[in-house]
């Protein structure tokens, strides 16, 4: 029963997602007795000055962070760091000002000179990156709120098959391009709005939201982590930026002696162990499945633009002036009015049909100029997936992957050489 929990949650979860995106295709009821929905309210903004102290903030946790993962080696006093974190930058700040949602901030600016980005967003994306960069994923030790409340909540971890690991690892590369497109187009913050713990940090979201976010923080107690291994977006630029740290966390203070304790203490499979007991492939055979695995990059590049570009009127339907469009085309065409309050809004705007079509069609081509673009990172992220599959170092001890390694130290009390203080 234990093994077959996990996967059940799973399903609820992916069924629950498709509630979540379910609900926006259908308008809310209208009620004549005046009842107004109330709003999922952003908190309300701050004097600069207590921005620039959120930044600061920021960095003394990250560096707190570093110094308790890679000097003091204290998996306790990275809990405790969790829970200020949780408390600070989670209820305090109600999950906004937040690295994780500055990519589409970022995004946006980028491609659109309309838009001016916040010296504080801007810093909130790059610090993190730049500890990354230099120390490993410490952000995610204990600085992310979205961390902090899935860590603390797992008690029971199990480990999923490896095969399950790898399909569902892919997952939040596709998560950060649909991402970068929405937010390019100047259509939807899609990370924000279906950030599943805002709610409980606001406790004012639509309750889909909330269930959401609970029934993640369920399934965290037996698959730990699940948004930060399987969602998170930011988490896949902080995996790529890990693997060049000039130094990062190890499993023991001193030399390895290969004494094997830590091996099955890692739920998120980021240990790699010794092999040099391990039947080697014959380097020929490596060598030509690399070569073609190589050759196919550029294919799966080519392969992801041209699917990417065919969705584009689909995926340009998260845009409010593009549903709006549809809408007024299927009105014309059905001969019925509709009631929706966009549709009765844009008819007393004084707006003209041609001038919406028109800017219709120019949001739909930036969507085509910028499909081909996600789809080809995609394609080329699962080539080199696939070419990492091929590589082999000869490894005489065990320490952690460097990508995929939250710095949580929970390897810490396995290992029997301790820190000589």
């Amino acid at each position: 029963m234990k093994k077959v929990l996990p996967y059940i949650i799973f399903v609820l979860l992916l069924f629950w997602h498709m509630v979540l995106f379910a609900q926006d295709r259908f308008p809310r009821p209208e009620f004549e007795s005046g009842h107004v929905y109330p709003t999922n309210q952003m908190p309300l903004p701050r004097a600069p000055g207590w921005e620039y102290f959120d930044v600061l903030v920021l960095t003394g946790a990250l560096i707190v962070t570093t110094w308790l993962a890679l000097k003091k080696r204290s998996r306790q006093g990275l809990i405790w760091m969790s829970v200020f974190s949780l408390a600070y930058f989670g209820f305090y700040r109600q999950g906004c000002i937040c690295a994780v949602g500055s990519v589409q901030n970022v995004s946006l600016a980028l491609f659109n000179s309309g838009y001016s980005i916040p010296l504080t967003a801007l810093l909130f994306f790059i610090i993190p990156l730049l500890f990354a960069l230099a120390y490993g994923r410490v952000f995610c030790a204990g600085v992310c709120p979205l961390g902090a409340i899935q860590d603390l909540t797992g008690f029971k971890p199990v480990r999923l098959p490896k095969s399950v690991e790898i399909i569902l690892a892919f997952v939040p590369f596709i998560y950060l391009g649909i991402a970068i497109l929405f937010a390019s187009t100047d259509s939807q913050f899609l990370i924000c709005r279906y950030d599943p713990f805002v709610g409980i940090f606001r406790l004012d979201a639509p309750y889909t939201m909330i269930i959401f976010g609970a029934l993640l923080l369920v399934a965290g107690i037996f698959v730990n982590r699940p948004y930060c291994r399987f969602l998170c977006p930011y988490g896949v630029l902080l995996n790529i930026f890990s693997r060049f740290a000039g130094k990062h966390l190890t499993i023991t203070p001193a030399e390895c002696t290969n004494c094997r304790l830590c091996e099955e203490v890692c739920t998120y499979d980021a240990i790699i162990p010794s092999n040099m007991d391990q039947k080697w492939e014959e380097p020929e055979r490596s060598r030509k499945r690399f070569i073609l695995y190589l050759l196919l990059v550029p294919l799966f590049a080519v392969a992801g633009a041209f699917l990417f570009y065919n969705l584009a009127p689909a995926l340009s339907g998260v845009n409010n002036t593009v549903r709006l469009a549809r809408e007024i085309r299927t009105e014309k065409k059905s001969g019925l009015e509709s009631e929706l309050k966009d549709v009765v809004a844009f008819k007393e705007s004084g707006k003209t049909e041609s001038d919406l079509f028109s800017e219709e069609g120019l949001i739909i081509g930036r969507f085509r100029n910028g499909s081909p673009w996600a789809g080809a990172f995609l394609g080329i992220s699962f080539g080199i997936g696939m070419i990492s599959l091929t590589i082999r170092t000869k490894r005489n001890e065990y320490k952690p992957h460097q990508g995929k390694c939250y710095s949580c130290g929970r390897c810490f009390k396995f290992c029997p050489i301790k820190v000589k203080d």
